[in-house]
């Protein structure tokens, strides 16, 4: 009974994982399609559902429809279980009766997105493990292995090479304050993230990311497809290009997009045109500012989005598989300096042994 309470509890601001509620969506937009009620399609995935979290939410949502709510406002009571744009479109869906057309869009939007995300992570998942396995590999050597050597060239009484010496100093400092470099460590990520928080920090840390060397071009280019993907979605489902500019701003996560949003939202509620803005705005390319223009001129503005945001989740595999094959000889590199040069510090004493042992005479 107490498991259960404190289920419910959680329910309430349960943060679904975005491929769940991808594959959520994807499979209740199949079973409207078959032709089965709402209500029905929600008691078949609570049952099937693992997530006992997840299950709550959708058996309360279920409850609320068969109570006489709407389904868009029976979601709205879980938004972080489900976003503003999901939200939305279920909306659209209920106004123009084409609910299942509609989730069956959105879980192809959701599974795009999802489909990018893992390839990126996957991408990031090898240097990142290879440069925690270095930095652990050259604290235990520092901390354990080196005081060895230490002890050993002390009693040679001669003066070491400086790369030994600079390298023995560093053991001795680490063994001495590591309390002190950790401590420092978690201040630093501690106040990085708070200041990160602060509206101003989060919009140095879009900037950062999108102009950072290597990785920003593929920031960039996943920002605009998202931009794209999100803005055909919802003017195709028949949301209103304000709502649709809304949603596609707090969908972005990014201060550049949300901006652009703002500025398009102002000049076309004064009778302007997407493309007025992006033809100033900085951060979008040329060519996605006259292809945007050309689907204006042609009323297929959606379209032209979709084929743009088509455009750069190419362009986004195409850098991923291109990163991925430049990072690893660069990690080997990496790995071959740092660790070839400790070892090479503390076996040159050795190297000149003959050197050391005369200088004993």
């Amino acid at each position: 009974m107490a498991k259960q309470k404190a289920l419910e509890k959680k329910a309430k601001s349960y943060k679904l994982d975005l491929s769940e509620l991808s594959l959520f969506t994807s499979q209740l937009a199949s079973l409207l399609q078959a032709g089965l009620p709402l209500v029905s399609c929600l008691e078949a995935l609570q049952d099937q559902t693992e997530d006992q979290v997840f299950r709550i939410v959708i058996r309360d949502v279920r409850n609320d429809i068969s109570t006489g709510t709407s389904f868009s406002a029976a979601v709205k009571r879980f938004p972080r279980s489900f976003p503003n744009l999901f939200i939305s479109m279920v909306e659209a869906g209920e106004a123009s009766g084409g609910l299942a057309e509609i989730l069956g869009k959105v879980a192809g939007y959701f599974e795009s997105t999802v489909k990018l995300t893992k390839k990126v992570k996957s991408a990031m998942t090898y240097p990142v493990a290879v440069i925690g396995l270095a930095t652990a590999l050259v604290n235990v050597l520092l901390i354990f292995v080196i005081p060895v050597f230490a002890a050993m060239f002390k009693d040679f009484g001669a003066k070491l090479p400086k790369p030994t010496q600079m390298l023995i100093d560093l053991s001795d400092f680490m063994k001495a304050y590591w309390w002190a470099i950790a401590l420092t460590g978690y201040g630093i990520y501690y106040f990085t993230s708070k200041y990160i928080a602060t509206p101003k920090g989060r919009r140095q840390k879009d900037l950062f990311l999108v102009r950072a060397p290597i990785f920003g071009n593929l920031v960039h280019k996943i920002a605009l497809s998202r931009f794209c993907r999100t803005y055909a979605t919802l003017m195709r489902s028949g949301v209103p290009i304000l709502r649709t500019l809304e949603i596609v701003a707090s969908a972005s996560g990014m201060c550049q997009v949300e901006d652009a949003c703002a500025e398009i939202a102002k000049n076309v509620s004064q009778g302007g045109q997407v493309s007025d803005v992006m033809a100033i705005n900085p951060f979008f390319p040329p060519m996605m500012k006259h292809m945007v223009k050309a689907g204006e001129t042609t009323g297929n503005v959606d379209g032209m989005m979709n084929k743009i945001a088509d455009f750069y989740d190419t362009e986004s595999d195409a850098m991923v598989g291109a990163l991925t094959s430049l990072i690893e000889p660069l990690l080997i590199v990496f790995l071959g300096v740092v660790v070839g040069g400790i070892v090479m510090a503390m076996f040159l004493p050795i190297f000149q042994l003959g050197a050391v042992a005369g200088g004993l005479q």
